[in-house]
């Protein structure tokens, strides 16, 4: 009874010490993830005025440019998977390879082949692990994003898409462009963060991009906009397009972090509480364990003055 108990007791201290880590890592990540809402919010309105940008010249210029064409025959997508680089942060990884995994099986049943990109150490070795081919993957930066590495995979994604043809010479202004296989579209899949309880896995397409024209009627004393583009059209839409693309992947990797943050606090939590829980289990068993042996113990004590005066009293 005395070795069971001695197992109880380091069952609590062990617990004890995950539950300090299990605390700390919830520390860490609620005072982080502040500074990443904000990092995302403030994305925001710069993303939202190139898009502004970029609609107009799509829309009042009348250029054919491959980023903004719909091909006639889709043959082979591209998509990237955003994940975590470290765990213990719930389901948050496995929920972004689960929407990756049911995009690839629906542009399959299209006919299409696929390429997979990667963002993050864990997604890169679940696809490792399963044997699947990588064409390009990036890491260590899952929690705090930069632009620079936003433009290294907006780089990456637009020369998968134009490999081969004309404009991809123009938008990498004779840059080399990287032996990759050519797609006719790229998406993209990710974590939005909505709120601290609520991180959903979301895909959208990120080439072609689809400039929706507005078809609002302007009001009968205004007039719509004229717009002159220097040096041309072609040559400003070169510049604005690799910066939408660009700043779209900087969003995506923003709203990631976030809700990996968020989502690694709630684990964290719940690890924290269960901990507790089984401090309190532990330690309601262990004095039920010295009870029972104290109360033997006893009994043991009782039983041998009980027997030692009955053998007196026969030897009398």
């Amino acid at each position: 009874m005395a070795l069971s108990l001695r197992e109880y007791r380091a069952r609590i201290r062990s617990v004890e010490s995950t539950k300090k880590i299990t605390r700390a890592m919830e520390l860490i990540a609620a005072s982080r993830i502040k500074k990443a809402q904000l990092r995302a919010q403030s994305a925001a309105p710069y993303a939202r005025e190139l898009t502004r940008a970029v609609s107009a010249v799509a829309t009042y210029s009348n250029v054919d440019h491959p980023l903004t064409t719909e091909p006639e025959e889709s043959n082979r997508a591209a998509i990237l998977v955003v994940t975590s680089d470290r765990g213990l942060a719930g389901a948050y990884s496995s929920g972004a390879l689960k929407e990756a995994e049911r995009l690839s099986e629906k542009l399959k049943g299209e006919g299409k082949e696929v390429d997979i990109y990667v963002s993050g150490r864990k997604g890169i070795a679940y696809f490792t692990f399963r044997r699947r081919d990588i064409v390009d993957s990036w890491a260590g930066h899952s929690d705090q994003p930069t632009y620079d590495v936003a433009s290294e995979i907006g780089a990456a994604l637009i020369a998968a898409f134009v490999a081969g043809s004309d404009a991809g010479e123009r938008i990498e202004e004779g840059e080399d462009v990287p032996d990759v296989p050519a797609v006719d579209e790229v998406h993209v899949v990710y974590t939005r963060f909505r709120t601290m309880l609520v991180q959903e896995p979301c895909a959208v397409r990120l080439l072609p991009l689809e400039v929706i024209e507005s078809e609002e009627t302007p009001p009968p004393d205004q007039v719509l906009p004229l717009f002159e583009f220097e040096p041309s059209p072609e040559e400003v839409l070169d510049a604005l397009l690799p910066k939408y693309v660009q700043s779209r992947v900087f969003f995506a990797l923003l709203q990631a972090a976030a809700s990996e943050l968020a989502a690694r606090q709630k684990a964290m939590k719940s690890a924290t509480d269960n901990a507790e829980e089984l401090i309190k289990k532990y330690t309601r068993i262990a004095n039920q364990a010295r009870q029972a042996g104290i109360t033997q113990e006893i009994s043991e004590i009782v039983g041998g003055v009980n027997a030692l005066a009955d053998a007196n009293a026969a030897s009398e």
